[in-house]
This record gives C-alpha cells, sequence and structure tokens, in this order.
C-alpha cells in the first residue's frame, strides 16, 4: 500500500470550493496556543491504417447555458476543475454524482501498471502475453493478436491513445491473474487515495451495472497520478501512436488545440454521452478539468478547450510562502542559540479572481519555547492562513536549524539569568 505523500494529502484535505481575495500579510507568533459504445465483436482480420485528419473543434453556443453551482455555465452534465496547487474549486456542476467512467476508469488501470513500474517489480520491456478474452474485446482497441507478447510501453500507449480496451484486459491479467482480480485492486486503490464515491468493475470502463465515480474523484484519480508519477504521466501528452504497422491519432483533441495541455483521458458509453479529463500547465500553474455527460466528440473538446482557457483567465495564484521560508522564529529553552526559524515545508499557495490581491491573516501557532536539544525538521506547530471569505490553510511548520543544548555550567548560568532578571525582559 502505497502512503499519499504530503502535497496529495492537503490536496484531499482541502479539495473544496473556494473563492478568494484581499492584499498583505501579517505574520503572528503565538506561544502556547495551541466507454465505449457498445459495438459487435470485431472480425479477426487487420484494419487498414487510419488516416491521420486534423479536426477542430465545433464553436460552442455560450448563450443561456445550463448553470453551475460555481463557476460558468457548461453543456456537461456533470463538471469539476480545480487548482491542485491551491485546491481551489473553480467549476462545480454536480460533480459529485454518481456517472459512468467510460473509459476515464483506463486512468487507473495505467495508473496501477505506474505502481509497478515505480515499484521495480516490471519495466517497460516486460511482456504481456495476449490472451483470447483480450482479442474479443470490442469498442476502442489497440488490435492486438492472440497469443502474442506485448511490451508495457506499447501497451500504456495503446491504453492512452487510441483507448485500448483490449490493451487494459491484458494489463489486467498480467499484473493480477484475471480481469477480476485486477478490478479489486483499482477498488482498493481507490479508497486509499480518497475516491471514495467510485466503484470499479473492469479495466476498460466497458459499460457494466454498478460501475460508478464522480468528476470529482475523476479528478483526484488524475492529480494522484499527475503527482506521484511525473516520470511516467508523459505518456498521456502522446498524440499518436504506431503499433503493428497501425497508425492511430490521440481522441484527446485539445493535446493539439488547448496550449499547455498534457492529458488525460476521453470517454464516451451511450447513457453517460462524452466526457473526458484534462490537464494544462501554464507558468508553472496546473488545473484539473473534468467533464462529462456531452452529447458529441466535436462538444466535449470544443467545451473543454473554452472552460480550461476560462479557468486560466479569470483566476490566478499568489504565493504566501514558498517551500523552506521562515515564518516565524520561535524562543529556544537551554538551547545553544536563543531562537530557532520555523519553516514551511510545502508552499502555501492562494487562489484568487484574475485583478485581485489576497489579505489573508497569517499566524503561527507553536508551543513555545521550544526545549532544546532540537533536531532539524522538527515539527513544531503550524501555519494557519485565513482568507477574507473565511477559508483556512494550514501547513506545518518544522524547525530549520539543529540547536544543541547547552553544557551543564551553561545551563546553570541560564536559569540563574532567567529567574533573576527574566522579569526585567
Amino acid at each position: 500500500m502505497l502512503y499519499l505523500n504530503k502535497r496529495l494529502r492537503l490536496f484531499v484535505a482541502l479539495f473544496a470550493a473556494a473563492s478568494v481575495g484581499g492584499t498583505t500579510v501579517a505574520v503572528y507568533g503565538q506561544q502556547a496556543d495551541p466507454a465505449p459504445k457498445r459495438q459487435q465483436k470485431p472480425p479477426p482480420a487487420k484494419p487498414q491504417q487510419r488516416p491521420q485528419t486534423a479536426t477542430k473543434p465545433a464553436p460552442v453556443k455560450t448563450e443561456a447555458l445550463p448553470p453551475s453551482q460555481i463557476g460558468i455555465g457548461t453543456l456537461a452534465k456533470q463538471a469539476f476543475m480545480v487548482d491542485p496547487q491551491s485546491s481551489t474549486v473553480l467549476l462545480f456542476k454536480d460533480a459529485d454524482k454518481p456517472m459512468h467512467p467510460s473509459s476515464m476508469a483506463k486512468m487507473m488501470t495505467i495508473h496501477l501498471l505506474f505502481d509497478e513500474l515505480a515499484a521495480g517489480r516490471m519495466n517497460l520491456d516486460t511482456r504481456f502475453r495476449v490472451s483470447d478474452r483480450a482479442r474479443a474485446m470490442g469498442g476502442s482497441r489497440m488490435f492486438l493478436e492472440i497469443g502474442s507478447e506485448v511490451r508495457i510501453e506499447d501497451l500504456i500507449r495503446g491504453m492512452i491513445v487510441q483507448s485500448g480496451n483490449d490493451a487494459c484486459v491484458v494489463v489486467a491479467e498480467g499484473i493480477a491473474g484475471t480481469e477480476e482480480a485486477f478490478a479489486e485492486r483499482m477498488n482498493k486503490r481507490a479508497q486509499e487515495i480518497g475516491m471514495t464515491a467510485t466503484v470499479f468493475k473492469n479495466a476498460s470502463g466497458w459499460p457494466v451495472d454498478g460501475q460508478i465515480t464522480t468528476a470529482r474523484d475523476i479528478a483526484l484519480l488524475a492529480w494522484h497520478t499527475i503527482s506521484t508519477y511525473p516520470k511516467y504521466y508523459r505518456y498521456y501528452a502522446e498524440t499518436e501512436m504506431t503499433y503493428n504497422n497501425i497508425h492511430q491519432d490521440n481522441r484527446n483533441r485539445v493535446l493539439k488545440t488547448t496550449p499547455g495541455a498534457d492529458g488525460l483521458k476521453t470517454g464516451h458509453t451511450e447513457e453517460g454521452g462524452y466526457g473526458q479529463a484534462t490537464s494544462a500547465v501554464r507558468d508553472g500553474r496546473r488545473l484539473i478539468l473534468v467533464l462529462n455527460g456531452m452529447v458529441t466528440m466535436a462538444e466535449r473538446a470544443s467545451e473543454t478547450a473554452r472552460i480550461m482557457e476560462w479557468g486560466f483567465r479569470e483566476s490566478t495564484n499568489t504565493t504566501i510562502f514558498r517551500a523552506g521560508d521562515t515564518v516565524v522564529e520561535a524562543p529556544v529553552w537551554l538551547g545553544t542559540a536563543d531562537k530557532v526559524p520555523l519553516t514551511v515545508s510545502g508552499p502555501v499557495i492562494v487562489t484568487m479572481p484574475t485583478g485581485q490581491s489576497p489579505q489573508p491573516r497569517v499566524v503561527a501557532r507553536f508551543d513555545g519555547p521550544l526545549a532544546a536539544p532540537i533536531a532539524k525538521g522538527t515539527k513544531a506547530g503550524a501555519v494557519v492562513v485565513t482568507l477574507a471569505d473565511g477559508k483556512v490553510i494550514e501547513q506545518p511548520l518544522e524547525t530549520a536549524a539543529d540547536v544543541p543544548r547547552l553544557g551543564p555550567v551553561s545551563r546553570v548560568a541560564s536559569l540563574l539569568r532567567h529567574y533573576l532578571f527574566g522579569w526585567l525582559s
């Protein structure tokens, strides 16, 4: 079982809607104040190579769009956009309402494969055998041949670029023996990372009763993949692939039309409609967007591009503290230094509407003075950032230096000074 990193834990804890505004920062040190559309099974014959086409997303009429609970209106039935650095929700429309994951379920299959690679149990050249069951899969396919052995790297591209259902079954059987056993692993990992409203039944997202998720859960899975496996996440940005002399383009059109887009996954079912999980980075800032329930591929691409542009245009980030910044100096009791800096281990970032500045109230909470000896990196309280709208961000504080304890003679002298002259300080 993988433990969530600090950044993800903060993201899960603060995964709630907020808008912010304001201007200056004051620091207070406080002591002792603690999918596929169902298709017939494909014929065994190999298909002809598909020609490359470049199709621009059709424009979407923005008048009288169905409203969202937070953010702008959208044609999507479910929508969720978050800035993962600040955990600020920019768009929310029925994002906790159950929906079919469609091929976005493949993100968990890919994530579990990344687990195996990162743990060293497999490598990109490891091969999995194609079973009869995998070859018989309908819908979008990588066109794998029965009995062939396929490299993991090719399977990754097949699942991401062409959304290959056959590739998903191969991976599931290669890792867990059966797709049913693999689905159990998918659900276990979903619970570990906080996807509490998700149930997986298979590795591909093929429609089946009881397989559900939410837009919020899919966004959380996207962020967990991006932040945990940056080495392998790069595959999500690939726009095309060729396997077995068959060239196929990525169905994620925004990779070519939206600046900074680098993933993730499209999906479609007849009942749930067209959906997509998307992430993009501009000037070091990342946004994650999940839409579902649209009626055409063109509408999906156009809405995704439009909302992503809106997110970057209408909001911006301000860094209150960078990782390693000193928030306050805490007094030290019986140490070789009178004070020790307390720093934040991770950044504290605030998202706000474009053109506005934050005016948070910043309070450093710790029990002081801190008794020596003190080791660098010791947890020593927290910094609490309160925004004008009442939203609270809390980040742990840790000591930035070692402070040895005074020797016996120096301790006696220090105690005498304290009891004789401390009242003058």
